[in-house]
């Protein structure tokens, strides 16, 4: 016999286990069935389970789970990211905290103390993975840094080298000064910082007393300017451009420059260029051929390449200096209050510098071409159909992609170089040697290329190194290209088109069929978590109070495509108690006799209410089969817990009690049977969303099963276990029941009321119906009597409308209907007025402008709720005819 009530924590570790080690979780290389692949976004291996993570892997678990359930071959590849600066910036805490650095170690013990780590704690995320249920083929677990993936990364720098797609060159990157390596734009977040804007004069060459006014947020740089440029139409500057300034400080003299970069709406309309220190000026001075002149080191500080006074300065004391020298020259026109972003390395916390370097690029621009073709014919489709503009944006504007990281932990780059300089690219340093041999005539000094390759190139290659390339693997025949992908949007540019890119140039086609954009989880008033705030909310807790089933089926029933998640804890205790419903139920068949039997099969039944569940019960099946592979999770689980709670628990189980206490034996038999088996295939069902909880009941419910439900096929109907005359006669009852309580509730009826029930103009069907089933009528709705109508419809009475038939609930005596008219009236009148202030708010073109997303959205909300409430009242005012 089932517990009394469901304990999660004793069932997940003993299902979990026994689901790895039977090798349920396994593809088939040898299957006949068609296979089904997912690629694991494979999380940092220094990461640990955040709600987001939870979202897309319980979404990526459910496609899983159903596919697998579907007779497929389903590959859900698992593994996980070295993430360069991210671990290395672990590793060298952990050091620090011994009053070490890596350089006290050097490269090569370095790199073993990563390791080290990374086999003591790197399986954090993995372990927490298992805990959500997540069922990838573990087996098959890869790390960026394994040696398979290692050697397909090599091969592929070297391929893209030799083909001219990837190259050093001197160009701007995103240089973090404390950390001292190149980073991407993705770990960068711009601060807004409160500064000031500072205008100064700089003087026209062979022009005394005439000056051109720049405005410049950064003083320090003025000294690496190499131009100024103004607008070509801009009448004020027209006469000036082809002429030269002299450079304050530095006395350099520098050409003005039209360049339609320049807004003659902004500041003075002139503007300073500094090739080697800002993106745009970078962009300027390539057009007009202008010089680029790096004045900061790898900390930031000015170097030989300004005036001595400012020489070995950090970027804010020179500013500072810069300021007060130009004062001094009465070169400061004016200093304003400014507010402006500035970018932020998200690790370090310090200002980026734009700073001129060499580094290796890839021709992103050329990869690009065939992948946006690729989305563009729907060799890929993204799900909502709307993320196409924004890869479409990016990839359509893409720059070269800086891949050179200047850090130790990394796949080092496969380059050496010879003692003039040359460089040899090869997959290896016996390869390097020989090419240098040969070009050298006699064997060569190397020395490799210290700097690691951006995380995001390994990445790049998940979706086919992870299956043995370069190797032809029989995985890599079978499960490439996957089927799908599971992402979150803010990572399309960073990953999703890079390896979109790299699977059409290495394996002549895209990674895979679809990407599916999820959304953010948000905290319940719509604001995105964050540790500052204080309102992260912790998966691993959720689990530990309500067990991983409640977490999932929230996630999947909020998972609607275009719309963030806003997650109150509330909602997972709610779907917490959903579990409990169900696991109530089933004990309530149990102690009913109604277990499974075998050979059952749902047709030829004789009772109308057994051939309604059967046909309820397919109709839901087809409901959740398309909506999952839709991606529509919220469908599926909507669906689910409508047919669970309300018409299997509350309708279903309330229908058959009077067959189950009566006589007859041959009924009693079949709706024990029917309930057992529509209780079966809802674990069948709900299964992809609630594995432990469907896992358990399917154990205990039937003992001596052959298979586990994690085995078990997705259940497929035939249309003859549909009866629509017995749908059309149970809904009919539901919907007068429903009508009946919802009348009741409105009208504030005391619930131990035995009230009439009267059937206006009724039809002979609705009324043989009410012959039928008035007994179940009667209880249900808590009714004295149900009748037809005879006389004159009573004045003091409430009515709703039932197909062709006015249900009428005679109140004389039982409520005060002009109070209860004035009450409803009341209510309507506070609602409408609470609705029209928040119309006022969200008219006010100010206030939207002004106000966070998260707050205009709580507004739209409470409008919902507001509109919502007084249609109900509005609908109860009606029953009352008034």
């Amino acid at each position: 016999m089932l517990e009394k009530t469901y304990s999660p924590a004793a069932v997940e570790e003993k299902h979990y286990r026994q689901w790895e080690e039977s090798g349920a979780f396994a593809a088939n290389t040898q299957s006949n069935g068609t296979p089904y692949t997912i690629m694991m976004p494979p999380p940092n291996v220094t990461g640990s389970l955040h709600m987001g993570h939870a979202l897309t892997f319980t979404l990526q678990d459910v496609l899983t789970r159903y596919h697998r359930m579907r007779g497929k071959d389903a590959l859900w590849q698992p593994g996980t990211d070295h993430a360069g600066i991210a671990t290395q910036m672990v590793v060298e805490r952990n050091l620090a905290a011994e009053g070490k650095t890596r350089h006290d170690f050097g490269r090569e013990k370095f790199i073993d103390k990563v390791w080290e780590w990374k086999a003591e704690s790197g399986g954090t995320i993995t372990r927490q993975l298992r805990r959500l249920g997540a069922s990838p083929d573990w087996a098959k677990e890869r790390f960026t840094m394994d040696e398979g993936l290692s050697a397909a990364v090599r091969k592929v720098f070297v391929e893209l080298y030799r083909q001219g797609l990837l190259y050093k060159d001197k160009r701007l990157v995103n240089w973090d000064p404390k950390l001292h390596t190149a980073i991407s734009d993705l770990e960068v977040e711009q601060r807004e910082i409160k500064g000031n804007l500072w205008h100064f004069r700089y003087p026209i060459e062979g022009e005394p007393d005439r000056f051109i006014v720049v405005a410049t947020t950064r003083p320090e740089t003025m000294l690496g300017d190499t131009a100024v440029a103004v607008h070509p139409e801009d009448e004020r500057y027209k006469d000036l451009i082809g002429k030269n300034v002299v450079l304050p400080l530095v006395g350099r003299l520098i050409p003005i420059v039209g360049d339609e970069y320049a807004d003659p709406e902004t500041g003075s309309g002139a503007v300073k260029i500094t090739p080697a220190h800002d993106f745009n000026d970078f962009a300027v001075g390539k057009r007009h051929g202008l010089e680029a002149i790096n004045i900061m080191d790898r900390d930031a500080r000015l170097t030989d390449a300004v005036p001595e006074p400012y020489r070995g300065l950090d970027r804010y004391e020179a500013r500072k200096k810069v300021v007060v020298d130009l004062e001094a020259l009465e070169l400061l026109e004016k200093i304003e209050p400014h507010t402006h972003k500035v970018p932020h390395g998200d690790r370090s916390g310090v200002a980026i510098e734009p700073w001129l370097t060499d580094q290796w690029y890839v021709d992103a621009a050329t990869l690009a071409k065939p992948a946006i073709e690729a989305v563009e014919t729907g060799k890929t489709v993204f799900v909502p159909k709307q993320w196409e503009n924004t890869y479409f944006e990016w990839m359509r504007n893409i720059q070269p992609w800086c891949v050179s990281r200047q850090i130790w932990w990394g796949h080092q780059i496969p380059a050496w170089y010879g003692p003039d300089g040359a460089v040899f690219v090869e997959e290896s340093e016996e390869s390097a040697r020989a090419a240098a041999e040969k070009h050298y005539g006699k064997p060569a000094e190397l020395t490799r290329d210290p700097d690691v390759l951006d995380t995001w190139f390994s990445s790049a290659l998940w979706p086919f190194s992870t299956l043995g390339w370069p190797e032809k693997t029989p995985e890599l025949e079978r499960y490439y290209p996957t089927d799908v992908l599971v992402t979150g949007f803010d990572i399309i540019f960073f990953w999703v088109a890079r390896m979109m890119m790299m699977g059409l140039h290495f394996m002549g086609d895209v990674p895979f069929r679809t990407v599916y954009i999820h959304a953010l989880v948000r905290d319940e008033k719509g604001q995105k978590m964050s540790k500052s705030k204080g309102n992260v909310i912790d998966p691993l807790e959720l689990i530990d109070e309500y067990g991983t089933d409640a977490l999932r089926f929230t996630l999947s029933a909020m998972a609607a495509q275009g719309r963030d998640i806003k997650l109150a804890v509330n909602r997972v205790e709610g779907y917490r108690n959903f579990a409990t419903k169900l696991w109530n139920a089933a004990r309530y068949c149990q102690m009913n006799g109604a277990v499974p039997v075998p050979g059952f099969t749902p047709t030829g039944l004789t009772q109308t209410v057994n051939r309604w569940i059967v046909g309820e019960l397919a109709e839901t099946s087809t409901r959740v089969a398309g909506a999952i592979e839709a991606y529509k999770f919220n469908e599926a689980a909507n669906a689910l817990y409508q047919f669970i709670w309300g018409t299997f628990c509350d309708w279903y189980l309330e229908f058959t009690k009077p067959i189950l206490n009566g006589s007859d034996e041959a009924a009693k038999a079949e709706t024990r049977a029917t309930t057992a088996w529509v209780l079966d295939e809802v674990l069948h069902l709900l299964h992809p969303i609630m594995p432990y909880i469907t896992e358990e009941l399917w154990e205990q419910l039937g003992e001596g099963r052959a298979n586990r439900l994690i085995s078990a096929a997705w259940p497929e109907y035939g249309p003859e276990i549909v009866d629509p005359a017995a749908r059309a006669e149970m809904d009919w009852v539901v919907r007068l029941i429903s009508a009946v309580r919802s009348m009741r509730s409105e009208m504030n009826v005391p619930p131990a009321a035995q009230i009439e029930l009267k059937l206006k103009d009724a039809g002979a069907e609705s009324l043989k119906r009410l012959a039928t089933h008035r007994d179940l009528i009667l209880r249900m709705g808590r009714l004295a009597s149900a009748e037809p109508l005879v006389d004159e419809t009573p004045k003091q009475s409430a009515q709703a409308v039932l197909d062709e038939a006015t249900l009428i609930l005679p109140l004389e005596g039982i409520v005060d209907l002009d109070k209860e008219r004035a009450r409803l009236s009341k209510e309507i009148e506070k609602l409408a007025g609470e609705i029209k202030k928040i119309d006022a708010k969200l008219g006010n073109e100010q206030f939207v402008a002004k106000a966070p997303e998260e707050v205009i959205e709580e507004q739209r909300d409470r409008r919902e709720a507001a509109d919502q409430a007084r249609g109900k009242l509005q609908k109860a005012l009606e029953m009352l005819g008034a």
